[in-house]
């Protein structure tokens, strides 16, 4: 056997072969090109002046939203109890219904005193009620329970008659009116 039958041959393929750049520059090994110190500082200094400025703008925004969220929290702070207290007023007011305006019992005048009181609390906390019926249906403040076809004196998307009274907080819907709606559907 020779020497030459011994070896295997070995088949090579494109990617194998090593790829020069040959517009990368070499450098000789061992040559740092130095910087000037005081070129150096200047550079570090303008670094940081900008990271300083992009955390100090950080900090703004974050004390900005901090006063903003402070805010709402106060002006609307109460709200969760207002929602609490309309459910005793409804509650109330079903406890009405069933009482003639006539009466003048001592429970029907309690009833009476005690609806007008919880209102006028509730409203000098900036409760108000939605006016809904005959209105334009709006779905940020009502909920269309039904629908009843459209007519002359009610066209469609207007609400025909409130199953429950809704209210707002100030800006916010507290509780959506629960409507009858005309559509042409």
């Amino acid at each position: 056997m020779s020497e030459e039958n011994d070896e295997i041959p070995v088949e090579s393929t494109d990617d194998e072969i090593p790829v020069i750049d040959e517009s990368v520059e070499t450098l000789e090994v061992g040559v740092v090109e130095e910087q000037d110190p005081l070129e150096a500082a200047l550079e570090r200094a303008e670094t940081a002046e900008k990271e300083i400025a992009y955390k100090d703008a950080e900090i703004q925004n974050v004390r900005k939203r901090f006063l903003s969220e402070k805010s709402e929290l106060i002006q609307y702070g109460s709200m969760g109890l207002a929602r609490k207290m309309l459910t005793v007023l409804a509650d109330v007011d079903r406890a009405m219904n069933n009482i003639d305006d006539d009466d003048q019992s001592p429970v029907a005048q309690g009833l009476r005193l005690l609806r007008n009181k919880m209102w006028h609390e509730l409203s000098g906390d900036g409760v108000t009620a939605i006016d809904a019926k005959g209105k334009k249906f709006d779905p940020a403040k009502m909920e269309a329970i039904t629908t009843i076809p459209a007519s002359e004196e009610f066209p469609s998307g207007t609400v025909v008659d409130v199953i429950e009274s809704g209210y707002m907080y100030k800006q916010k819907v507290l509780v959506a009116s629960r409507v009858v709606v005309a559509s042409e559907d």
